[in-house]
């Protein structure tokens, strides 16, 4: 601070060239400048003693460090600017009384950083300075200088700490679509992703900002993507039922069929769809095949069932051969009924098998559907954020 003294002047000739003296602060008269935004006792230095030339200048060098209060906007969390104002003023004596400018130029203040201590998560950007009048209840008016301290926060930490273990996590449960969905090995994977992020937003909890403001940006980035896995989960667990136990489902319904393995796949560009209506057709010409085999062994059935028809086809036969052919008769009708349920369990176990497969299709070209739209939410939900911070960035 530097003031003039009308009263504090003197003749250096009178005083052996005497032009400048200290005086205890105690003794002389301090302008009252206090600074609105205080909230606390700093440590300030203790210095005792103002400069006083002859011409009457005090000057006050005594540094000030103060606990202010800021209002800060966390919405661009770790990529906020805070605006932070220092207002300067009397409250004991009017601007008739006591007026207040700057000892410097605004712009020589603006981008002072020579006692700025830069070295940790703050930046000191520019000081803005503003000089203006008030009153209180319509009487005199008072002088008040305002400082607005412009500074960035350093993002390098909440990016390594914050944001890229929530990438990593989110590209990994990307990958875990390339797991076979018949197997039940992706449903322990999302799973396990899902409680390893649960974790991680445990511990960085106590490193976000609490205000009862508002949300920072970061925090509803972390929901986002804690409900992007759940979704994921849940896309894993439906298309896991659908290709599991299949021999207790029925038959893919044919709209189903036509909606996915014929439009989706060409939507989609499944280059091995061409192998989907190959199996439609191999099972087609098996249950054909199934049925003409059905017709011959029932022809060769009643062919074989009547003795007096075989005795009638061969000719005149003996009484001992015709006892033999009853008996080989019998033996031959028990033969066949083994084979019939034989062949009764094949065909149903083909028929199974075929059901499964085209669950099994189904649920591959779903699978390929909603990971296709599960990774596209996710890039977009990527570059918007992306494109926002950068913005913010740079402005």
């Amino acid at each position: 601070q530097h003031w003039t003294d009308e009263f504090l002047r003197w003749d250096p000739e009178r005083f052996d060239n005497l032009t400048q003296i200290s005086l205890p602060m105690e003794s002389i008269w301090v302008p009252d400048i206090l600074i609105n935004e205080f909230v606390d006792v700093g440590k300030s230095p203790h210095v005792p003693y103002v400069y006083v030339d002859h011409h009457g200048e005090v000057q006050n060098l005594k540094p000030i460090q103060v606990m202010t209060a800021c209002s800060l906007d966390i919405y661009n969390f770790p990529f906020d600017v805070q605006n932070c104002s220092l207002t300067f003023t009397s409250w004991l004596h009017h601007i008739r009384d006591l007026n207040l400018s700057l000892w410097r130029q605004p712009e020589l203040v603006k981008f002072d950083r020579s006692i700025f201590m830069n070295q940790g998560e703050w930046e000191l950007l520019y000081i803005l300075s503003h000089f203006q009048e008030f009153s209180v209840k319509s009487s005199d008016s008072y002088a008040e200088m305002k400082f607005y301290v412009v500074i960035r926060r350093r993002p390098l930490f909440y990016t390594v700490s914050l944001l890229l273990p929530s990438i990593f996590l989110m590209v990994m449960d990307i990958v875990g679509f390339y797991l076979p969905p018949n197997s039940g090995e992706r449903v322990s994977f999302k799973i396990t992703l899902l409680l390893g992020y649960s974790v991680f937003l445990i511990i960085v909890s106590d490193t976000l900002p609490a205000t009862a403001v508002g949300t920072p940006l970061i925090g509803i980035y972390f929901v986002v993507c804690m409900a992007l896995l759940v979704i994921s989960l849940t896309e894993t667990i439906l298309i896991v039922r659908l290709v599991h136990k299949q021999d207790l489902q029925p038959h893919v319904p044919s709209w189903l069929k036509h909606l996915l393995l014929e439009r989706a796949t060409v939507l989609l560009c499944i280059r091995d769809r061409k192998k989907f209506s190959q199996s439609r057709t191999q099972s087609s010409d098996i249950s054909r095949q199934v049925e003409n085999n059905d017709s011959t062994a029932k022809l060769n059935h009643c062919s074989c069932e009547d003795p007096r028809e075989c005795e009638v086809a061969a000719g005149v036969r003996s009484t001992p051969a015709l006892a033999s052919q009853a008996e080989g008769s019998l033996l031959m009708h028990g033969v066949l009924r083994e084979i019939t349920a034989i062949r009764q369990f094949l065909e149903k176990r083909e028929e199974f098998r075929g059901v499964a497969h085209e669950w099994l299709q189904v649920g591959y070209v779903l699978d390929v559907l909603l990971f296709r739209a599960y990774l596209v939410a996710v890039l977009a939900y990527s570059a918007t954020l992306g494109t926002l911070w950068s913005v913010w960035r740079d402005a």
